[in-house]
């Protein structure tokens, strides 16, 4: 399967994006995500990618796709910026609306009261002011609302279209047969017009500052950098280049105050790094030969050469901006139930609209007063706002936590934290450092110390545990011993076979447990069932762990130690830290089954190192990985706390917690809106004019209170 990932213009609301996803999915495609707000489409295509046809499928629909085949150019073969075309005058919402405004504006000069202009009561005039605003609307919201009833989908244009089109038809039917002024509604259709436009491009507006976050992500993308050469004499030569130039292996020389420009290694020099674009640390971390840089971070004072890692898509940076904006295409839980109503709310509110007009026409015994009540119902009724409620809080959630060093790896897991009770911790690595230092060991075969370490080294530099990491680290040798066979065996330990058939083993007391009563030592060493030697290390706790488990506790969400290690020192910790409950000596089998149990009596969280546990992280209700930015590929949690970011767990659920309180505003808001909006414009208590205003601004309270979310405490 390969993973599409388009830009599409064109779409205002709920409707639309359901329209391109029903027909991605009838062409076959899966995972289809459509967010109406952001413009991002994603889907999984098959083994056969037709672009050209899909794409122009997309236009057909009234939409168009921007890049479709990564080059910058659409399928008719024009470049285009989001919005605009290069060189169309009505290219946005903005350029209709101050298009539009001038002729409305006149239009509107006789309904002041005490006014008299007569010129202006002349209906060929008011014809010729509202003709031109007219045609710009229906050129937009016609069209629209035509590709959108032919492909069997009524959005929220139709709306418009029908309102607009019917005060003017009205109005023009009125002024040809001589009617009088009582006919005349050229400003009522020209007003709706006019103000939804404006209403449109202030929901542009505030949908683009939903995504402010990403934006300063994705902004530190394209940078200069400094590229390190050689002339024909072999004498180094540094020169400017763009950073989307430099390949994987190129040298490049990154001085004080300067950006990284793509993720690298150090080969020479060391200096200090404000990471906080990507883990929302400020505080500089010192780098040294061999450490990583992550392009967009700073280098705050020092200077470095460095290897080029990742360039493209597979660098840091663009695996969080383009896991944020697939994220914010997910649609929560809480989202299923407006999309079942936006789906059907078009074809309600016309016949709302229909029968207003039959009712008050008969009760009133007048055409025009119900006319006027039933477009003021077309009008005033806005799906959009609907549809808005829950991408632009969304879009703001995972903006901040991106922004903050947390990564939702989808929507639900927002909105899952909502009834987290109890959280699990691994203990290594996620309540401690994971940094282990010797602190002790004793040979107790015969053997020197200095074969002992020499098998302890040979043995522990093949596991990826952070105990043999460090070890191996502390005693690395060139007299390194060959092995015939190597096995790693989870929650045990490393088994080795030599050349000559001897077995070694190094791991957990588990393995040792026939030969020793002592079990109070971290790694024990062992020579065909003959116990060499053991080792102790000392793990360092962090120093925020203690705040994390009080903040929890303080909020009623119990705390639980799940750990392989010794019960006596898993105990000890819980018991450092206050933790609720403490389970010890598990595999990581045995992890997943008490995941498992624990999940299915309560909404439970577990934190872990992503990799060892990956079994259990995906068994949770919310999967938190504890892991280093360049590890994001392989995580299968749902929400990733970049550069071991413990202190960013509170952030993360207060996170989750907030961003569903302000989806649920803003569906309360959306649905009252409508549900005391349409009966108030059917009793004839809303003129069409005040409804069109109300309704643009219907959106924009809602991007607002959206808004809110990067200011608001959370924690």
């Amino acid at each position: 399967m390969e993973k599409v990932s388009w830009k599409v213009d064109g779409m205002d609301c709920t409707n639309c994006a359901l329209t391109i996803r029903k027909y991605l999915e009838k062409q076959g495609m899966k995972s289809v995500k459509v967010n109406f707000a952001t413009g991002n489409v994603s889907f999984d295509a098959g083994t056969e990618l037709k672009t050209d046809q899909l794409s122009k499928g997309i236009s057909d629909l009234g939409y168009k796709v921007i890049n479709p085949n990564g080059n910058g150019q659409s399928h008719d073969g024009h470049s285009h910026d989001d919005h605009d075309e290069p060189g169309a005058i009505f290219s946005s919402h903005l350029k209709r609306f101050l298009f539009c405004l001038p002729f409305t504006l006149v239009l509107m000069l006789h309904m002041i009261p005490g006014l008299t202009i007569h010129w202006l009561m002349n209906p060929w005039i008011q014809l010729a002011l509202c003709l031109p605003v007219y045609i710009v609307g229906m050129s937009f919201f016609g069209r629209s609302a035509w590709r959108g009833l032919r492909n069997g989908m009524a959005n929220m244009n139709v709306l418009i279209a029908v309102g607009g089109t019917a005060a003017f038809v009205y109005s023009l039917a009125g002024h040809l047969l001589n009617l009088g002024e009582g006919y005349l509604f050229y400003e009522t259709a020209a007003t709706i017009i006019t103000l939804v436009f404006l209403g449109n491009y202030l929901e542009d507006a505030s949908i683009e500052s939903t995504q402010k976050e990403l934006k300063k992500l994705a902004k530190s993308q394209k940078v200069m950098a400094n590229m390190i050469a050689f002339d024909d004499q072999h004498k180094e030569e540094v020169f400017p280049v763009e950073n989307t130039d430099l390949r994987v292996g190129d040298l490049i020389l990154i001085k004080t105050g300067e950006q990284v420009p793509i993720d690298c290694k150090i080969l020479w020099g060391e200096a200090d790094v404000n990471e906080a674009i990507i883990t929302g640390e400020s505080a500089p971390v010192h780098k040294i030969r061999k450490d990583t840089l992550i392009g967009g971070s700073i280098l705050v004072n020092g200077t470095v050469k460095a290897q080029v890692t990742a360039t493209g898509d597979d660098t840091v940076l663009s695996g969080i901006i383009n896991l944020v904006k697939e994220a914010q295409g997910e649609k929560p839980p809480v989202q299923q139930m407006a999309d079942k109503i936006s789906a059907i709310f078009v074809p309600i509110v016309i016949g709302i609209a229909t029968l207003t007009l039959i009712v008050n026409w008969i009760t009133l015994g007048d055409f025009q007063p119900a006319l006027m009540r039933s477009i003021a119902v077309l009008v005033i009724a806005c799906p959009c706002a609907m549809g808005l409620a829950t991408p632009a809080a969304i879009a703001v959630g995972l903006g901040r936590g991106a922004r903050k060093g947390i990564l939702f790896r989808n929507a639900t897991s927002l909105e899952l934290f909502k009834d987290i009770k109890q959280v699990v911790f691994d203990k290594t690595g996620t309540l401690t450092t994971g940094n282990f230092n010797l602190k002790d060991y004793k040979v107790t075969g015969q053997i020197s110390d200095d074969e002992f370490r020499q098998i302890v080294y040979s043995l522990e530099k093949y596991s990826n545990h952070p105990i043999a990491r460090s070890i191996s680290k502390a005693w690395k040798t060139t007299g390194e011993m060959g092995w015939k066979e190597m096995e790693e065996i989870k929650g045990l330990g490393i088994r080795a076979i030599d050349r000559e058939g001897n077995t070694y083993q190094a791991g957990s007391y588990r393995m040792a447990e026939k030969l020793t009563t002592d079990d109070t030592h971290n790694v024990y060493i062992i020579k065909n069932n003959t116990l060499l030697g053991w080792i102790d290390v000392k793990d360092e706790l962090r120093p925020e762990s203690k705040n994390v488990v009080q903040y929890l506790q303080a909020r009623g969400i119990k705390t639980i130690l799940l750990s392989g290690d010794r019960l006596a020192k898993t105990e000890q910790l819980g018991l450092e830290l206050g933790i609720s409950e403490v389970i010890a000596e598990q595999t990581p089998e045995q992890k997943l089954e008490k995941i498992a149990e624990l999940t299915k009596a309560t909404p439970t969280a577990m934190v872990g190192d992503g990799i060892n546990d990956a079994p259990a992280l995906a068994k949770a209700t919310v999967g938190i990985s504890m892991s280093d930015a360049s590890h994001i590929a392989i995580q299968s949690a749902q929400v990733v706390l970049m550069n071991n970011g413990l202190k960013n767990l509170p952030a993360a659920l207060g996170l989750g917690r907030h961003t569903y309180i302000t989806i649920k505003e803003n569906l309360f808001w959306a649905f009252a809106y409508n549900i005391v909006a349409i009966p108030v414009a059917a009793f004839g208590l809303l003129t069409p004019t005040f409804g069109a205003l109300v309704m643009a601004l219907s959106d924009v309270v809602l991007a607002i209170n959206s808004a809110r979310l990067f200011i608001k405490k959370v924690e």
